[in-house]
């Protein structure tokens, strides 16, 4: 019975992250749920972190407030009480130069890319940006490097006692939530250090994110819009676009790319409304002809829409600060009938140049290459990125050279979270005719608690748990799995439901992302060495072949992609510098 199904699953992975010979609990909910109080300020940074994950919004009131969600115009008038309690007016703002970036997927490479330009020309930069992979610090940036701990810990308390100690002398009832607290912070940040420039990426949507009390950037700009965060943007591309467009400020250029024909009126409409001038960036093809071609640290070929976006928008913020050393124009090109009007062509700048060649961003088609065994890690949560990972991640296998009968293995590791179509994001992953498929938590560890930097209080422990499980049903499903259940015994730490005389390529479940990397890696990967696989972690048939194969293997290639979270848990365990 279906019910009695659900219970048995619960009831399994329960048992699977249990530490060995514990009695699996039902409180696992509770426990991982339960926020820590605030600490005194011993003035540690993971102290700082875990003062602020308390802000975190609780799974059940997320929910209930997902139902009776009010008019989200109160939002940004709530963010802007909040900025003066925190003691700054919106007009301070203004002193930031601000490049404000929305979007649905590319926006953050987008950022990187402008962010890196314009400090190519010996700017001071800020960037703010979400989520963070290891620690929360990264999405504060001061040219380009993530916030030192210190500096970290000693703005968050400033802030934090601060807003404690006046937030019964407004009409702001409570503290901040965790997103609109580090907004705030990186605010106060930039002023303090004061920067030349801040880039601050959107969070979610535009309209009514947090940062879009901003009322005066420099330059806004759109990146490829997509159907993400249906339950809070709308379900259709023009009911996203109208939210993204909300960045759109007076007077102030904004510039986007090609988009769908709906979506992109929709941006012009919005635009032509409050007096916006909006323009279409060229493709990057036509920023190269007459010179070299250009280099991208970061890649893939839907970069090269992000970088044609970012030149325009460090360009126009360049020019609008009278900077010298912008670009030589070009002829442009008329607009296509009904269209935008294109944004300048020119000439990149060595400078420029330089910027796109040296950007990095973690965790964004992002290669690491461990002798035999290499890492392909790219976060992508809607099926457009996820096609994007796609041609990526098969571009890159098809260009390496392979001596004939190579035995090779090809693994993909997956999790999304939230409203996210899991089913869709899988079912584009099958060209890639991976020999297994591994799925876990967001969890670095078995216990969440480990690390502030890793805590999430907005789903519960069984629910991520189980939604691994609703993973492998539709990877069976798609490759016609039974989907059976067997476990691997009293507090194991593995499931393996596929029995062995069905077709397609084996999955398994993990309960944490560390015991994946241990079956994956089989103790090849130079740098993640772990004392032994955990007792029972080879336990099943599957498993235990599989580990043979990945042992013997010639050449293990990974794909980690889906959540963003997945991809910074497996960077922390692949590259522990990331967590100095």
């Amino acid at each position: 019975m279906p019910w009695a199904r659900s219970h048995l699953r619960a009831a399994l992975f329960l048992a699977a992250v249990s530490p060995l010979g514990a009695t699996p609990r039902v409180a696992g909910r509770r426990a991982w749920s339960a926020r820590p109080a605030p600490q005194e300020p011993g003035m540690e940074y993971q102290d700082a972190v875990r003062a602020l994950n308390t802000l975190q919004t609780n799974a059940s009131y997320l929910e209930e407030a997902k139902r009776r969600r009010g008019d989200p115009a109160t939002q940004l008038e709530a963010m802007k009480l909040y900025l003066a309690q925190s003691g700054l007016q919106v007009e301070d703002l203004d002193r930031l130069n601000i490049i404000h970036v929305t979007g649905t997927k590319g926006k953050g490479s987008t950022c990187a890319f402008t962010e890196r330009i314009l400090r190519s020309y010996g700017l001071k930069t800020g960037f703010f940006s979400s989520p963070h992979l290891v620690q929360v610090r990264e999405r504060i940036r001061i040219n380009g490097q993530p916030i030192s701990p210190e500096l970290f810990t000693k703005h968050f308390w400033r802030l934090y006692h601060h807003l404690e100690e006046t937030k019964d002398s407004s009409s702001c009832v409570s503290m901040p939530s965790y997103f609109r607290f580090l907004t705030l912070m990186a605010f106060h940040v930039f002023l303090q250090e004061k920067v030349d420039l801040a880039v601050v990426e959107v969070g979610i949507g535009g309209a009514y994110d947090s940062t879009n009390i901003i009322r005066k950037p420099v330059v806004c700009g759109v990146s490829a819009l997509g159907i993400d965060h249906t339950s809070l943007l709308g379900d259709t591309m023009e009911k996203i676009a109208w939210q993204k467009g909300g960045i759109f400020k007076h007077g102030v250029p904004a510039f986007t790319v090609l988009q769908p024909d709906g979506p992109l009126a929709v941006l012009r409409e919005r635009a032509e409304q409050i007096s916006c001038p909006l323009y279409l960036c060229p493709p990057l093809d036509a920023l190269e002809e007459g010179g070299p071609p250009l280099t991208l640290g970061l890649e893939g070929e839907h970069q090269r829409s992000n970088a044609a976006l970012a030149l325009q928008l460090a360009r126009c913020w360049l020019q609008q600060k009278d900077h010298q050393g912008i670009g030589e124009l070009k002829a442009s090109r008329p607009s296509p009938l009904g269209q935008l009007p294109l944004a300048p062509m020119f000439q990149p700048t060595p400078h420029m140049r330089l910027g796109l060649q040296g950007t990095e961003w973690l965790g964004r088609s992002q290669v690491l290459r461990r002798g035999s065994l290499t890492w392909y890690l790219d976060g992508a949560h809607t099926c457009s990125s996820m096609q994007a990972c796609v041609r990526w991640f098969r571009h890159a296998l098809h260009r390496l050279e392979k001596p004939s009968k190579v035995s090779e293995v090809c693994i993909l590791l997956f999790n999304s979270t939230g409203d996210r179509d899991a089913a869709a994001l899988l079912k584009l992953l099958q060209p890639c005719q991976f020999d297994y498929a591994v799925f876990c938590p967001n969890l670095t560890e078995v216990s969440p608690m480990d690390n502030a930097d890793q805590q999430n209080f907005m789903v519960t422990l069984d629910q991520v748990l189980l939604r691994c499980l609703e993973h492998q049903q539709h990877w069976g499903r798609l490759h016609e799995e039974p989907a059976g259940l067997e476990p691997t015994g009293p507090g194991s730490l593995l499931l393996a439901p596929r029995p062995p005389h069905t077709h397609g390529p084996s999955s398994l479940v993990f309960s944490c992302i560390s015991h994946a990397l241990q079956w994956i890696s089989q103790g090849r990967d130079p740098v993640f060495q772990t004392p032994g696989p955990p007792q029972g972690l080879l336990a099943h048939p599957v498993a235990a072949s599989g580990a043979r194969v990945l042992r013997e293997a010639a050449a293990v290639h990974v794909l980690v992609t889906g959540s963003l979270h997945l991809v910074g848990g497996a960077l922390k365990l692949l590259e522990p510098s990331l967590s100095q």
